[in-house]
């Protein structure tokens, strides 16, 4: 059985999108060896069927990290065996470009997101430059790539020559919520779940707060979370907004399937967020509950034509809370918009896009 060795940056705890196509390729008949890394003080890694390697790495941010991250991946990638390369993300290319040369081993790259132009490098330039350089450097000796959205796709074409295909972070049907409570026996619950990062609408969320009559769970970890606890203090709101951290995949889906309304107010100030696709947008759609949205270049085709939410009017928190009183009031409205987010759901699954997955191993005789 061939083995393929599946490299990503973080600690593999809540890395839905990398279990689920690991979990895909080790179904087609390919040994998978996930590598990730870890912290001193990270939690266990629940038990997966197939084999996990977290590396550890003592700095935790900034050049160092990266720096740590990359020498001990390529070593590692180095003195292991395997048949085939898997890098997620451009912060692990280099290290596997540079052993598939080494070793002659086909390569694939699955970019999660426009690395190069999130938030975190518009205030490096250096940094920046030197990660756009990797990118130009390696991906042209990718044997397949893979991406989440058309922009990134043609971003990969234009920039590089490079034809990719497009594998949409989605669930799988197991997700799916078949027991949908009606809106108006929901609690007033507002959800937000993902990297708890600037320029994602959250500042201004936890403001409007002040003013909406319900609760707002946010789910995950991120540079701004202190920040945020702290605002939430200043205002008086710690009783109406809740920092439920990291969850797993299912616990995180079983608060979702609680909420009334959902948010996702990213905001189109970076190259990343402007053209992203994020998956809680698929994972709101399969909890069945209606999502208040900015109009994102992705995401507005997607809501607009599966009527499964609401275009944000404003990122004034005074006219936010108004927008979001309103939506909380109007069970019908919310019905409407939950029963359409069940009939999306079935044409939004994992098991559709992961077909490209297997056709694409195949296609480099790979299995």
């Amino acid at each position: 059985m061939k083995k393929i060795c599946v490299s990503v940056s973080n600690d593999l705890l809540c890395d839905n999108r990398v279990w689920k196509t690991c979990k895909s390729i080790s179904a087609s008949g390919l040994s998978v060896k996930l590598i990730g890394r870890t912290f001193s003080n990270s939690p266990e890694l629940p038990k997966q069927t197939y084999e996990c390697k977290r590396l550890k790495i003592r700095f935790r941010k900034n050049i160092l990290y990266y720096a740590e991250l990359n020498l001990k991946l390529f070593f590692h990638l180095l003195f292991s065996k395997q048949d085939i390369l898997w890098a997620n993300d451009l912060d692990t290319l280099l290290p596997n470009w540079l052993v598939a040369k080494l070793k002659r081993k086909p390569l694939i790259f699955d970019s999660h997101e426009h690395f190069t132009q999130v938030p975190e490098l518009k205030e490096n330039p250096f940094a920046q430059k030197v990660w756009k350089k990797i990118e130009s450097l390696c991906i042209k000796g990718c044997d397949a790539v893979f991406t989440v959205c058309n922009p990134i796709k043609d971003y990969f074409k234009s920039e590089y020559g490079v034809e990719s295909l497009i594998i949409r972070n989605i669930p799988s049907k197991t997700a799916i919520n078949t027991t949908r409570i009606a809106s108006k026996d929901k609690e007033n619950i507002l959800v937000w779940q993902g990297a708890v990062n600037v320029e994602r609408g959250l500042e201004e969320l936890c403001e409007a707060m002040q003013y909406v009559n319900g609760e707002l769970n946010i789910m995950g970890v991120g540079d701004i979370k202190t920040d945020l606890e702290t605002m939430a203090k200043t205002l008086g709101i710690e009783d109406k907004v809740h920092f439920l951290g990291r969850l797993s995949f299912e616990k995180m889906m079983n608060e979702t399937k609680k909420a009334k309304l959902a948010i996702s107010i990213d905001k189109p100030t970076n190259g990343n967020y402007a053209i992203s696709l994020p998956n809680k947008i698929f994972e709101y759609i399969d909890a069945a509950v209606p999502v208040l949205v900015s109009p994102l270049q992705e995401i507005e085709p997607i809501v607009r034509n599966f009527k499964t939410g609401v275009f944000i009017n404003s990122y004034d928190p005074t006219e936010l809370a108004k927008q979001i009183n309103e939506l909380l009031s109007n069970d019908s409205l919310l019905d409407s918009l939950a029963e359409n987010c069940r009939i999306a759901a079935q044409e939004f699954c994992w098991e559709n896009e992961e077909e490209r997955i297997i056709e694409t191993i195949k296609r480099l005789k790979l299995l």
